[in-house]
């Protein structure tokens, strides 16, 4: 652990590519999609491909390490409103491929060029319950880029230490109701903060493989 916490300082990219598939999974890594079928949208009969960015700010010793950047979405939005999330949304008929479609929602959203990102690599899909069938992407973001959130969707950009996610004892299960139904969520709660659903599951398997340099099973 001691040693790839360097080598995350050190050479990120080439930290995160060694722990991460290099290519867009088949792989799902949890069905909601199947399990809570009571949330989607009626008459829908698959989910929608999606795409989001875990974006990796590439910060020094200095600057505390790399951080996680994330946004929260603003309280007037159908689906989802004043959640912290990682920056995406639904593919698009020119998106050729999930990073596209990530790319592309993270400029839209926060304003960061995709000159600033390199593809560090991929997590399993995540069908949610609500319709979507996501593709999470891996990127390390260089530092120097811009800010220029997009209003309508989000209300603050923000970044959260590496290290606070890569302690085991700072992620929670709790039980909440959801469509009727009783579930458990992931929970992580930094500075007061509140991340949970599909943006804590994603930070649980990404981190797992991190710690263990290995294909670790979502719980």
């Amino acid at each position: 652990m001691r040693a790839r916490m360097k080598m995350l300082v050190e050479d990120p990219l080439a930290a995160l590519r060694a722990a991460l598939p290099q290519a867009p999974s088949d792989q799902i890594g949890r069905d909601e999609y199947a399990a809570f079928p009571e949330m989607r949208a009626p008459g829908q009969t698959a989910p929608s491909p999606a795409a989001v960015l875990i974006p990796i700010i590439a910060r020094d010793l200095s600057q505390g390490g790399p951080t996680i950047l994330f946004t929260r979405r603003t309280e007037h939005l159908v689906r989802h409103s004043g959640q912290i999330s990682f920056p995406g949304g639904r593919r698009e008929a020119q998106d050729l491929s999930p990073v596209e479609t990530a790319l592309r929602e993270t400029r839209e959203e926060t304003g960061i060029d995709p000159a600033y990102v390199s593809i560090a690599g991929f997590l399993p899909r995540y069908l949610t319950g609500t319709g979507f069938d996501i593709a999470p992407v891996v990127g390390l973001v260089a530092p120097g880029f811009a800010l220029v959130p997009d209003t309508r969707e989000v209300a603050e950009i923000f970044e959260v230490k590496l290290a606070f996610f890569l302690d085991p004892a700072n992620a929670k299960s709790i039980s909440r109701e959801m469509a009727g139904r009783a579930r458990v969520v992931h929970v992580f709660e930094p500075e007061g903060r509140y991340i949970w659903g599909i943006t804590a599951a994603l930070l649980i398997d990404f981190t797992a493989r991190l710690r263990a340099g290995h294909d670790i099973k979502m719980p």
